[in-house]
């Protein structure tokens, strides 16, 4: 671990540019749509007015690559719950859709593969599948996982977590830890060779330093962005927005020179590639409430601190708790009636117009092969679907905790195939409208991540909900 200042004020000042302004023009001048490839919902934190599709056929692919509405859309894969060789097919099937959607639609695209800014997920596999489904020759593949909201910066081609007034390397943090996407590394360079099983050796990998962003500017950094060449890949350091400007710039400049980068980045990225800057916060006026009825609130992240904020949420009045025991869902019968129960339990309090908080038991339940906890994982997705769609009541708003949860409950308890981003109820937390399509037309759906925020940050939310 490392304070904060110690890491933070040895390091050069900021490029004195705000280039937000420079980047739209960018955009205007070689206008290509960006189209964001998100493993979970959680990435569309940073964006708003925003698109998000859960379906990739080459018609709303085209749709969406034709409109002119947004610069930018998301495409929701929720392939961060799946194995890897079903990753990696479901990439190489949006990127063939996407080609065909292009050439119908007359227009270009750029692709960011948006992922967790705490390393987790399918890389290379997924970057490896989509460079050959659209069969372009990328000059390099550019690793930015800064996640400013969660305090995720990358310094010295390391990569940090913050953890209240000091940094943690990722690999030290339980992040890292993760059964299915763990690793060793905080180096990313090394995290690279690490990933690659060896095939790319750290020392080939290239990296664009904090000293070139500020010291440089997007001038330097788009000259050493077109000396890359044959798919190489490059480490972005980032410790700021403005060091995601720079970056930004830097990079359109060196596309509208002809380079073609595949970008693997956490949200942060995004909404300076979009030419957003972060909004206010949506208020409860804006979410437009009903102002009867309960809310739904469906908790699956396991991470420790979505166990603290759960702990935190239990002193929130007017809340009733239903527990769903993950113990019971592995036999039919006994499954059966564990989630008749919490159905029950759920559409009593929402009827006396309380709000319903389902949640898994505590206990993680794991499986030393990779794939086993996938589909262990998937169990309990499926069960917490089915427990939605035995909702009758009308909720007032629902929030879905963990990405894999909030995926699986709009798509397939909720039937969303396309929504829109409003904005952000706390920083790093969307909200969606969801499309006619879907089960509740309109309703305010907040995505909430599972870690993102102190011990506070759910119940506070709620207490504006309710």
């Amino acid at each position: 671990m490392v304070a904060k200042t110690d890491l933070l004020n040895p390091l050069p000042p900021e490029w004195a540019t705000d280039l937000i302004g420079e980047i739209n023009a960018d955009l205007q001048q070689h206008p290509r749509k960006l189209v964001v490839l998100d493993d979970d919902p959680t990435g569309t934190q940073t964006v708003r007015n925003v698109p998000v599709l859960t379906e990739w056929s080459v018609e709303s692919l085209r749709n969406e690559l034709a409109a002119t509405t947004s610069n930018v859309f998301y495409v929701l894969t929720n392939s961060r719950s799946l194995p890897a060789a079903k990753a990696q097919a479901l990439s190489a099937e949006i990127g063939k859709n996407l080609i065909e959607a292009a050439q119908q639609a007359g227009c270009e695209f750029s692709v960011v593969s948006r992922s967790d800014s705490t390393l987790r997920g399918h890389y290379p596999a997924e970057t490896d599948a989509l460079a050959t489904a659209l069969d372009i020759k990328f000059d390099a593949v550019l690793l930015i996982p800064c996640f400013v909201e969660g305090g995720r910066v990358t310094i010295n081609n390391v990569h940090y977590v913050a953890d209240g007034d000091v940094f943690v390397p990722a690999a030290d943090t339980e992040f890292a830890q993760d059964i299915a996407f763990g690793y060793k590394h905080s180096d990313l360079t090394d995290w690279v060779e690490e990933k690659t099983e060896g095939k790319v050796k750290a020392s080939k990998v290239a990296a664009i330093t904090l000293e070139d962003i500020r010291q440089k500017g997007p001038e330097g950094v788009a000259k050493y962005l077109k000396l890359l060449k044959g798919g190489r890949v490059c480490v972005v350091n980032a410790a700021s927005y403005r060091d995601l400007e720079v970056v930004v710039k830097a990079a359109l400049m060196a596309e509208a020179a002809g380079k073609r980068f595949l970008y693997r980045t956490a949200a942060s990225f995004v909404q300076v590639r979009a030419g957003q800057t972060a909004g206010p916060l949506l208020t409860r006026p804006e979410l437009e409430l009903p102002k009867k009825g309960g809310g739904l609130i469906v908790v699956g992240s396991h991470v420790p601190k979505t166990t603290s904020q759960l702990t935190e949420l239990r002193k929130v009045e007017g809340l009733a708790f239903v527990e769903l025991r993950v113990d019971q869902l592995f036999e039919d019968p006994v499954r059966d009636k564990e989630l008749a129960r919490v159905i029950k339990a759920a559409n009593n309090a929402m009827r006396a117009e309380r709000t319903a908080v389902i949640y898994t038991t505590r206990d993680l339940f794991s499986h030393e092969d990779p794939e086993q906890n996938f589909e262990i994982g998937q169990r309990v997705s499926e069960c917490l679907v089915s427990l939605v769609q035995g909702i009758v009541a009308r909720p007032r708003f629902i929030l879905a905790k963990g990405g894999i949860t909030s995926s699986d409950v709009a798509t397939k308890a909720l039937g969303v195939r396309r929504a829109v981003v409003r904005g952000q109820i706390m920083r790093g937390v969307p909200v969606w409208a969801l499309g006619p399509e879907s089960r509740y037309p309109g309703i305010s759906y907040i995505v909430f991540p599972g870690n993102v925020g102190d011990a506070m940050s759910l119940a506070d939310v709620v207490r504006g909900m309710i």
